[in-house]
């Protein structure tokens, strides 16, 4: 058991009616728990996507996508989807439960199959491809893992979720990440990010390299590595790393994995019709018999609980793949020919050459009837196909379907036909078509939108990976302070956050530069109104509240600044202390006192004195002073007195 103790969504019911016992595999996008449905009571596989995704509008897509597409194949080597839903910020699918185990596990637990186990394997895979190309549909990522093996030989394929429609060739996003096990990737998958259902066919010849070997085509230390080996080197043939594999086989990968797709069988049918007849013709020797594929004892020991989730994220189970004998031996027994012995011939009337011809007639107009039927009743009969461009979805299928046409579903983004319409069909309005043929209607979601993610305060790095998931671009980056947000975290986008705008839409973003520095001038001496006016426009803050008396600034100019030089930032403070001018002290009336003592009074006073004799002062009297007692003078002003 996977189980973890602290596992929230252990023990809950879904909706009501699913109930979550334990976790089964876990994947980059969703774990997989097994489950129980209450109203059916039979187990089920519950796929749920990782909370943090669910809030992100392009991982939601996805996984709604893979529910329609894997829900849209019924087949019984196709892991089926019950149902959809979401609770409680839980988004899930609920899928088939297998029982069982993967390829994978099989191949690394027992190394390479015999031809007529890895023949059986390819031809239920083939037929689930199969039935998805025939619905329009091209899997993209076909590998061991997506092979489960069940109970009984049961397999299935599984994991439609990169899965589109055959005629959508692209498979990369507009972040050029290339979908897919790069593994089991064609050449053109590489090259140009195409797939179609010849793609498919050359990951099933990759597949049937590794059954019949053991080991993967390519390997390599890095993706770019082996991507390399897929572009510009051939498949190795299975009999150049064993022996014992007929080469008739190596025809068969050579055909499937032809670098060229027009080299290529058309689809997994036409390969399938291929392998069919390839094995027709190989003895039971060659195809080694029909042991079955068996889990060895150490396996078990280690594999993880028993079942196994109709997904890629899920894991191994205790239970192997073991097809039967009887299936196996069935399937191809040639019917043996019954030639007539020449006693038989002699024993025959002579009139018999008459008889032959009337039989031979006979046939012939059977043959002829029933050619008849086929073309013009039957299965071969033409069928015109209904022009149902820009009408409702069930309108549209109850047209096709009246016509004896076999209708599937593709949605599409159109920019100019409203969701839920029909944009058109493959194949074309008034084209012909065998009755009960399929028609894939393209069926409009509307325009292509995507919301730009919230990138405020996300590094550049970070933001680029968000655009990427959202299939937006990175458009001009540029750069500004900001007092609020961190250097190098971004400020706001264009368009904002929120809005819904086509795919590739360039997103211009913002960054902090972190505070804007401003360096502090020296306004010591300057007039206060006209430094605190230039301060302020900087940005900066100025208390000029302080004053004193100086008799060396003049009035209303700065005595001192704090701090006088370095740098500040928005916002911060400079202190001023301004002039007030001098200090004016009232002058003491001197006049008539005596010279020292006079001298004395106005330097008390804050006045510097000096003397002016008339012949010798003789007396010592103050004559006059220079500024009249009981005006007011700057304190430190020079007062000239006249001495008598």
């Amino acid at each position: 058991m996977t189980t973890a103790p602290d596992d929230p969504i252990i023990g809950r019911v879904l909706e009501g009616r699913y109930r979550v016992i334990e976790r089964v595999g876990e994947g980059g996008m969703a774990t997989v728990y097994r489950g129980l449905d209450l109203r059916l009571d039979r187990p089920i596989a519950i796929k749920i996507m990782r909370a943090h995704l669910f809030h992100d509008e392009a991982f939601r897509q996805r996984f709604l996508r893979e529910a329609r597409t894997a829900a849209s194949i019924t087949h019984p080597h196709v892991v089926g989807v019950y149902d959809q839903g979401e609770d409680a910020g839980h988004m899930f699918l609920v899928m088939e439960y297998v029982h069982g185990t993967t390829l994978r596990h099989v191949l690394h637990e027992q190394g390479a199959l015999s031809a007529g186990q890895s023949l059986d394997i390819l031809r239920r895979v083939l037929q689930a491809l199969s039935a998805a190309h025939r619905a329009g549909l091209v899997h993209r990522d076909v590998k061991p893992e997506n092979v489960l093996l069940g109970d009984g030989g049961v397999v299935k394929v599984a994991d439609f979720g990169l899965a589109r429609a055959a005629t959508s060739h692209t498979v990369t996003g507009t972040s050029g990440v290339l979908l897919g096990t790069v593994a089991y990737l064609s050449p053109e998958q590489i090259e140009r990010g195409q797939a179609d259902a010849r793609s498919d066919v050359y990951a099933a010849g990759l597949l049937l390299v590794e059954m019949l070997t053991g080991e993967k085509a390519f390997s390599g230390d890095t993706a770019i590595h082996v991507a390399y080996q897929h572009v510009h080197g051939g498949v190795p043939l299975p009999s150049t790393r064993d022996t014992r594999v007929p080469t008739e086989l190596d025809d068969l990968v050579a055909t499937a994995t032809a670098r060229d797709p027009d080299d290529r069988p058309k689809d997994a049918g036409a390969f399938l019709e291929l392998v069919e007849w390839t094995r027709s013709r190989l003895s039971p020797d060659a195809l080694g018999g029909s042991t079955p594929l068996v889990a060895t004892p150490a396996a078990v020991a280690r594999s993880a609980p028993a079942g196994v989730a109709a997904t890629s994220d899920s894991v191994a189970s205790t239970t192997a793949y073991a097809p039967t004998a009887a299936a196996h031996t069935t399937a191809y027994s040639p019917i043996p020919a019954s030639p007539a012995t020449e006693s038989t011939a002699s024993e025959l009337p002579v009139r018999r050459p008459r008889r032959r011809w009337r039989a031979l007639l006979i046939a012939l107009v059977v043959v002829a009837a029933m050619v008849a039927w086929f073309f013009l009743l039957g299965p071969g009969a033409q069928r015109t196909i209904p022009d149902v461009t820009n009408r409702p979805q069930a309108q549209a299928l109850a047209s096709i379907s009246a016509a004896d046409l076999s209708p599937a579903i593709d949605e599409v983004y159109s920019e100019t036909v409203p969701a839920g319409q029909v944009v058109d069909t493959d194949p074309a309005a008034g084209a012909q078509a065998r009755r009960g043929s399929t028609v894939v209607v393209h069926l409009s979601r509307g325009p292509e939108r995507y919301a730009v993610p919230t990138l405020a305060g996300q590094t550049l790095a970070n933001a680029q990976g968000l655009l990427a998931g959202t299939n937006l671009a990175q458009g001009k980056v540029t750069y500004a302070f900001d007092e609020k947000v961190a250097k190098d975290a971004i400020i706001s986008t264009n368009p904002k956050a929120g809005a819904s705008v086509k795919p590739g839409t360039p997103v211009a973003l913002v960054i902090s530069k972190g505070r804007e520095p401003i360096t502090v001038t020296d306004y010591t001496g300057k007039a206060a109104k006209g430094a605190t006016a230039a301060l302020t426009k900087a940005g900066l803050k100025v208390d000029a509240t302080a004053r004193e008396f100086s008799a060396t600034v003049a009035e209303g100019s700065v005595i001192r600044q704090s701090p006088s030089s370095g740098t500040l930032y928005k916002g911060d403070t400079v202190t001023f202390v301004v002039s007030k001018g001098p200090e004016l002290i009232t002058v003491p009336l001197v006049v008539g006192l005596q010279e020292g003592r006079a001298t004395k009074e106005l330097e008390d006073a804050g006045f510097q004195v000096d003397i002016d004799r008339i012949l010798g002062g003789f007396f010592g009297t103050v004559r006059s002073q220079s500024i009249d007692g009981g005006r007011s003078a700057p304190k430190g002003s020079v007062i000239t007195l006249t001495i008598v």
